[in-house]
């Protein structure tokens, strides 16, 4: 069963068995705050009714990335206002119907009409407060910073720090290996370096439960020894069979991050 977890005080986590996707709630005195919307229409109401069986205060949205499953769903929150980092913006016009074709597609393949039709319902909505690499959010009592500390899994990652837990979105990943489709492998470890530096006590992955600094630690090292392994490929001092069998992820996840590292 699905239900609201609290990492933090007035902080909330919420995990769905669908991707294994986590969602977040800052409340503060006088505003709530939304850490993505889910996948679809009929996904975002569902995450806008269970946040108001938290709070009745107005809300306002944050987006971690552009990718489908955490952004699709914001349209259940309008006419909130909706932060994201300003490529966020740029790559979901670009690739958002893109993302819908691909994913009515596996959902149709596995028989789940239910989701790929409400994929092909729902009306993607982008962001109107755009960052470039910081800015804050005054929930009443308590502040929240919106932090783009560089590119990982994408080229726009946006983190969000209240107080002493950090929601990370797909920067982290709990659960399964990093995705690696639009990542930038060669700076990613320092962008989770960045993130260690702002001393959280949880990490808030965008897929997962939960997690400590020490797994952070953990992932960074492994993504660091993936895109070692990219470079040397690309390079020819490896062939790609041994940097796969080298490799702390799957094949299919090491020949991802391989194909996205440029000389």
């Amino acid at each position: 069963m699905t239900r609201w977890q609290e990492v933090g005080d007035g902080v909330l986590v919420r995990r769905y068995a669908e991707l294994d996707l986590t969602v977040g709630l800052v409340v503060g005195s006088e505003l709530a705050l939304v850490v993505d919307t889910r996948g679809d229409h009929r996904q975002g109401a569902e995450l806008a009714e269970a946040v108001r069986q938290v709070t009745p205060l107005p809300w306002q949205v944050v987006l971690t990335h552009a990718h489908f499953d955490h952004c699709f769903g914001t349209g259940a929150f309008l006419p909130a206002p909706v932060w994201a980092h300003e490529r966020c913006a740029r790559h979901l016009d670009r690739t958002g119907e893109s993302q819908r074709a691909e994913w009515i597609a596996h959902y149709r393949e596995q028989g789940r009409e239910d989701i790929a039709d409400a994929l092909a319902e729902t009306t993607i909505t982008g962001p109107d407060h755009l960052v470039a690499d910081a800015a804050e959010i005054d929930l009443g009592g308590r502040t929240t910073r919106l932090l783009h500390l560089g590119p990982g899994h994408t080229d726009h990652d946006l983190v969000i720090a209240a107080g002493d837990v950090v929601f990370a979105g797909d920067l982290v990943e709990q659960g399964a290996p990093p995705d690696f489709g639009d990542a930038h492998p060669r700076h990613w470890p320092s962008t989770l370096d960045a993130l260690l530096a702002l001393t959280p006590a949880t990490v808030v992955p965008g897929h997962g439960e939960p997690v400590d600094p020490d797994f952070v630690r953990r992932q960074r090292a492994e993504i660091a020894e993936v895109a070692r392994l990219c470079l040397q490929m690309r390079e020819g001092a490896v062939g790609e069979r041994e940097a796969v069998a080298l490799s702390p992820y799957p094949p299919a996840t090491t020949l991802s991050a391989f194909a996205r590292v440029v000389p």
